[in-house]
């Protein structure tokens, strides 16, 4: 069962951006996702849970990539989605060593998702809570996501519900009975800068 919010420790919660930032050197070494390293007796870490990672670099989006079903344990969860974040975002280039000195990596740790019944668009903005929800839609093979701090960037719940049915490649204005809605919410860890002296090998 997936731990809350609440139970992440402190040293859980640093370990995490370890390994995000282990798993972006490594991928500048070898060119490829390197193997999850085995972390024995942390149970927030075991414990199945979906994750986002995004990069950063001089503050701007470089890569944002993460899982909204939880589908394995958070460690590996966050090692490969720092992976894909850094060098296989397809809006992005990969990532290169050049960059890691104005880099930085977070962390959203994502709620299980919560499915929204509305019978129109008005009544789905009604029920967004800005600043607080990460929203889902789907409709037949279109679907998309943004995380809570989105908001930062499109306060206006109208806005986000347009710029969301756009990511999805839906148009704008689009509104059908068969859109799924759901929510989530997300504790966030970092950011982190991806080279700051920290010695991530000691786990």
């Amino acid at each position: 069962m997936a731990l809350s919010h609440s139970m992440m420790l402190t040293s859980d919660a640093e370990l995490l951006l370890d390994l995000a930032v282990a798993s972006i050197e490594a991928g500048i070494v070898c060119g490829a996702c390197a193997p999850v390293p085995a972390l024995n007796g942390r149970e927030a870490l075991a414990a199945h849970r979906a994750s986002f990672v995004t990069v950063r670099v001089n503050e701007q989006l470089r890569g944002c990539c993460g899982t909204i079903h939880a589908q394995r344990p958070l460690a590996a969860d966050v090692w490969l989605n720092a992976w894909e974040a850094a060098f296989a975002d397809p809006r992005f280039a990969p990532f290169s060593g050049a960059e890691r000195h104005t880099a930085d990596v977070g962390i959203s740790l994502l709620s299980p998702l919560e499915p929204l019944c509305v019978a129109s668009e008005a009544e789905l903005l009604e029920q967004l809570r800005p600043g607080v929800d990460g929203i889902v839609i789907d409709h037949d093979r279109a679907g998309a996501t943004f995380l809570p701090a989105v908001w930062r960037q499109l306060p206006e719940p109208e806005q986000f519900l347009k710029h969301l049915k756009r990511k999805a490649g839906l148009p704008m204005q689009f509104w059908s009975p068969r859109i799924q809605v759901h929510r989530y919410t997300a504790y966030c860890i970092g950011p982190r800068p991806i080279v700051d002296g920290r010695d991530t090998s000691r786990h």
